[in-house]
């Protein structure tokens, strides 16, 4: 399902626990002997399988160790942070077994932890010793295998959420970053230390509760809106020697989206949020995101706030009806009006690759369409241009290209609830 919605990376939440021993074992236990017996692949092979057999690209994120390598326990309210020398060693054993050498289905791309610049996922919140624990990991799967990626960051964007007292206490995002990174404060920092970070992606959590383009209200937050700024800064700490990697670093989005309605009464009504899936396409294109990942595929069950699925729940997957979200996320089209009847539009077709697309406009969303211009779309299917086609505020533009069928048709005058505040996810 995940390959017929065109998707082409997957990231998948690794419980350390899951796969360790309960308990350390008093003898002839090497932590970082993917081979052990007291090691079980069993879950997480069947699912790395699956992504490899759909021509889906696994990230393993490794999260929620055993008890047992835990430096700091967990405790109601706070997560805990584990030993680096186990970090290092678990880390080794599941670049080794994912080698793509053996039995094991391959993985080359290993994140460290999940938003931890939560307390509940990392406690103490300490900035430079989660750089301890990237540096760990780096050295471990960099050993296995020097082309494995190496994601850091999966940054929550840190906002305020209406009406809600929450215990679970966030260090912005830039504030975090610039503390792991030894980067001062202002618009053109400094290095505070020598320690580099050991990293090949950056990645980051852009959930914003106004929309594709909105910016967080408080200091430090990214949001969407703000995913610039992020990225200058990655930049300007990879120029300044803040970062140990073959080749600078790459910026990924690796989790975003909102709840519809339906099925949540609280979320983003479907019509809009499929506008609103094309418009964030093209916004972490335009902040410098090579890749970006939809949370979720399918709607969690009901009574949950998570319903941002591109398709409804179903009792199984064959069976799971798609949303209207799930054209823009395979074809995302924009459209936005510029003066003198130009037009500016961007998209990527669905083969990701060079392709003839045609565009056409119509007066309605239902038609009847007519050619208007077309568009050769570069080698990873990205077309854009400013076209001086005549347009009014009251067209409706789509995007057709062979092997990707329709484009969702956008409206090029923004809907009256385009800026609609919404209450996003709870941290996680």
């Amino acid at each position: 399902m995940v390959g017929q919605a065109g998707a082409t990376y997957a990231r998948l939440v690794v419980s350390w626990a899951s796969i360790a021993p309960r308990t350390l074992p008093a003898s002839g236990f090497d932590p970082t002997d993917p081979t052990s017996p007291y090691y079980h692949w069993s879950s997480v092979d069947a699912s790395v399988s699956a992504a490899n057999a759909a021509g889906i690209t696994p990230i393993i994120d490794i999260v929620g160790p055993p008890s047992w390598a835990y430096a700091v326990e967990p405790a109601t309210s706070t997560g805990g942070s584990p030993k680096i020398a186990a970090l290092r060693a678990f880390a080794t054993a599941i670049a080794t077994h994912y080698d793509g050498s053996g039995s094991a289905p391959a993985v080359h791309a290993f994140s460290v932890w999940n938003e931890p610049n939560y307390t509940k996922n990392l406690y103490p919140q300490n900035p430079i010793y989660y750089r301890t624990m990237v540096n760990a990991v780096a050295d471990a799967v960099h050993s296995v295998d020097p082309s494995n990626l190496v994601l850091a960051g999966e940054l929550a964007p840190f906002r305020h959420l209406p009406g809600r007292t929450d215990k679970n206490h966030a260090i912005p995002p830039l504030t975090f970053m610039r503390t792991m990174l030894c980067l001062s404060a202002g618009a053109n920092p400094h290095l505070t230390c020598h320690t580099p970070a050991k990293f090949d992606v950056w990645t980051h959590h852009p959930y914003s509760n106004t929309g594709p383009f909105g910016k967080a209200e408080s200091s430090g937050g990214v949001e969407l809106g703000d995913l610039p700024t992020m990225n200058n800064l990655l930049q300007r700490a990879w120029k300044l020697g803040a970062i140990s990697a073959a080749q600078p670093p790459q910026f990924w989005v690796t989790e975003v989206g909102w709840s519809t309605n339906p099925p949540n009464k609280h979320g983003v009504p479907i019509g809009l949020e499929a506008r609103w899936v094309a418009e964030t396409m093209y916004q972490m294109w335009k902040s410098g995101a090579t890749v970006g990942i939809w949370y979720l595929l399918v709607d969690r069950p009901k009574g949950t706030p998570f319903q941002s699925g591109l398709y409804f729940r179903s009792a199984s997957l064959s069976t799971a009806v798609a949303k209207p979200l799930l054209t823009p996320f395979r074809f995302p089209f924009v459209v936005y009006l510029k003066p003198n009847g130009q037009v500016q539009m961007w998209g990527r077709d669905a083969t990701s690759d060079m392709q003839t697309v045609t565009i056409q406009r119509a007066g309605g969303a239902s038609g009847p369409w007519v050619k208007v211009a077309t568009i050769t779309s570069n080698s990873y299917g990205i077309f854009q241009a400013t076209l001086p086609i005549g347009v009014t505020d009251r067209s409706w533009l789509r995007a057709v290209a062979p092997g990707s069928g329709n484009s969702r048709p956008f409206a090029v005058s923004p809907p009256i609830n385009e800026n609609l505040t919404v209450i996003p996810f709870p941290p996680n």
